[in-house]
């Protein structure tokens, strides 16, 4: 075998071939600068009916008080997404929607919808009970999956699996909690301002309890069932599109279940308040979770089990699949880079971690038949990708490996990491070579 592979030729710069200039709407700075523009002014418009809403005031006491969740589920969120971890433009754009975009259209919808059913039945108590339960669970989860959709079909490189859609359904429905919690504790403000209210026994102190200690995740839950249907449909075959459609809409089903049966909950009185939520909200979380971080582990055992064929053919290292299959390595081959070669040599790292979890999942979905007919090019880029960044990679994860790995003994094959039985391994295909597909159909 070479001491190194071939280095490939770069994507798409085939000779003799002209390059067709796109339409001045179909270049990324419109679009980037479009989809900002709307959000700044979806931003803008909600701030101003918040404000009008609640008064400035209680706007800037319902936003000191509403903020304080959002770090921390953020950070979750971002935790589960670290095997994989998406672009950060991709998460902003989900925050933003959520916060903007999402409850601009919540609002609206649901005030319109609530007036016209009060003026149409002449039952102000019933419409809100209506708007509560069916119209504001049908408006907010469709809205907030527009942002999850947008990512599915826009980012479709960043979006390969189940945690890919939990990921950007938590943060649009972070950020869409984040805007709707500012009103309520605003208006409850507003509320103990014309009462007297003060202290525990204030509404302010009732729904911040509600709202923030007791039901931080109410918004991210439910939101996450669709996030969930599209991480399915993006694990599904190109040929399988009444499967790709089928999934997401039923994750936004359950979603607006979900959403409807909280909602509902209030008009039960004290006591199925708390029945749904311990029966419902409490059990789906804790299955949830466990979904999710099962599905993390599944996703480093992929990488541990796909990249190994890379290494043979001499792209990575031997000791490279084992230190990217571990998330305590990982944070290890960072933090060396960053004490050698500072920030940009740990952010060097970083990107090679990403970009090799990419390849691993290329290849996995390659064996299961569910690689599109861009395989061959995708891999050429990755590849591309982790040599130009070997030169701070491999040193660190090199060093993360063997603080990590179990030491075998002298002689065994391998320096450490398990001993492979023999390559390729029983039922898989030997890897090719380079710019063959084996997976073609």
């Amino acid at each position: 075998m070479a001491s190194s592979p071939p280095y490939p030729p770069c994507p798409g710069a085939a000779s003799g071939s002209t390059l067709r200039h796109p339409h001045w709407w179909q270049r990324p700075a419109v679009r980037y600068g479009a989809m900002v523009a709307l959000l700044a002014l979806s931003g803008l418009v909600i701030l101003a009916l918040v404000r009008e809403q609640t008064g400035t005031q209680g706007f800037l006491v319902g936003l000191g008080l509403a903020v304080l969740p959002v770090p921390l589920l953020l950070a979750a969120f971002r935790w589960l997404g670290r095997v994989e971890p998406g672009p950060w433009r991709n998460l902003l754009f989900a925050f933003a929607w959520g916060a903007c975009a999402a409850a601009l259209i919540a609002i609206v919808a649901n005030s319109f919808a609530t007036r016209w059913i009060a003026t149409t039945t002449a039952d102000p108590a019933g419409a809100d009970t209506l708007g509560a339960t069916v119209i504001a669970p049908v408006v907010e989860e469709t809205a907030k999956a527009a942002a999850v959709l947008l990512l599915f079909l826009f980012r479709r490189r960043d979006f390969h699996g189940i945690l890919d859609g939990v990921v950007a359904a938590g943060f649009t429905a972070t950020g869409f909690a984040f805007t709707e919690n500012i009103l309520y504790l605003g208006n409850a403000f507003g509320t103990d301002q014309l009462t007297g209210g003060s202290g525990i026994a204030s509404v302010t102190a009732a729904t911040f309890f509600v709202r923030i200690v007791m039901s931080p995740f109410a918004h991210p839950l439910f939101t996450v069932l669709t996030g969930i249907g599209f991480g399915a449909a993006a694990l599904a075959a190109d040929r399988q599109r009444v499967r790709r459609v089928l999934l997401p809409l039923a994750g936004l089903l359950l979603a607006m279940g979900m959403h409807a049966l909280w909602n509902g909950s209030a008009t039960l009185g004290q006591f199925g308040f708390i029945a749904v939520y311990g029966a419902f909200m409490v059990p789906t979380f804790g299955l949830l979770t466990w979904l999710v971080v099962w599905t993390r582990q599944r996703e480093l055992r992929t990488v541990r089990t796909e990249l190994p064929a890379y290494a043979v053919a001499g792209w990575l290292r031997p000791s490279e699949p084992f230190a990217l299959g571990s998330m305590r390595a990982r944070r290890l081959a960072r933090k060396f880079a960053r004490e050698r070669g500072g920030r940009p040599a740990a952010r060097a790292v970083a990107q090679y971690e990403a970009y090799a979890t990419q390849l691993a999942f290329l290849r996995h979905r390659g064996r299961a038949g569910k690689a599109g007919a861009d395989f061959v090019t995708r891999e050429r880029e990755l590849l591309l990708e982790l040599w130009h960044r070997r030169a701070a990679a491999r040193p660190a994860l090199e060093h993360a490996a063997r603080l990590t790995a179990p030491q075998m003994p002298y002689g065994a094959g391998w320096a450490y990491g398990p001993v492979p039985a023999a390559w390729p391994p029983q039922g898989q295909p030997p890897y090719p070579a380079y710019g063959e597909n084996p997976y073609r159909r």
